[in-house]
């Protein structure tokens, strides 16, 4: 039986084209995060009744925006619970995805729920993102670290390319100012997704998803970062 709040997640996607088999697999994967949760904190366990509106909504949010061809190679950097690799590996089957984390014992639940949903285009792996060294089309990020620090982790994983719906580079989701990080970089997101506007939220104020180009990431500058 779906809860209300999956039952409003699926009803704000309706017609995104997320399959009947996805979200089956989204509502089995939200029973394994409130499970693991009661044991390890992957979200704040005073808003774990909200997991599906306030975490997987902005994590759904890129199908209306972002197509992958076969064979894409995606890193979620500071993956911590799988927001969003999990979510993108379930609506994106037919791309690749790498989950990293520096927190062994998050990655042991990533795993766990990956196995469990039987989700053969995800490996895991811990590991600072600096100390990795494959190559990918995106690397994505949830509010892991400001734009700098984040920029000096991935800058190196990221290969050109431009055969997916974005150009190749960082989908990274931040919330408030842009700007001053933006500043500091000397590099503008090719793109600006507004979480209020696409979900319907007053909860997404000043939330946004930001696409920049492997171009622009690598023009970009190169201030000290500090390790996590």
């Amino acid at each position: 039986m779906e809860t209300d709040a999956f039952s409003r997640l699926k009803n704000a996607f309706a017609g995104d084209g997320i399959s009947d088999a996805a979200w089956e697999k989204i509502g089995a994967m939200a029973a394994l995060h409130r499970e693991w949760n009661a044991k390890i904190n992957l979200v704040s366990r005073k808003d774990i009744d909200n997991l599906e509106l306030h975490h997987y909504a902005p994590c759904l949010a890129v199908v209306r925006f972002l197509r992958l061809m076969a064979g894409a190679r995606v890193a979620d950097v500071g993956t911590g619970g799988g927001f969003p690799g999990l979510l993108l590996a379930v609506v994106f089957p037919q791309a690749r995805f790498t989950l990293i984390d520096s927190i062994a014992k998050k990655i042991g639940v990533v795993d766990d729920i990956a196995k469990k949903l039987g989700l053969k285009n995800v490996e895991t792996c811990v590991v600072r993102a600096e100390n990795f060294s494959k190559k990918f089309d995106f690397v994505t990020g949830r509010a892991v670290s400001n734009l700098p620090q984040f920029f000096g982790f991935v800058r190196k994983l990221l290969a050109p390319g431009m055969k997916n719906s974005l150009a190749n580079g960082i989908i990274y989701w931040k919330g408030g100012e842009i700007a001053t990080e933006t500043d500091a970089l000397g590099c503008e997101p090719d793109k600006i997704y507004d979480l209020r506007e696409m979900l319907g939220d007053d909860y997404f104020a000043e939330k946004y998803i930001l696409h920049f180009r492997c171009g622009d990431v690598f023009r970009a500058r190169r201030p000290g970062f500090a390790r996590r």
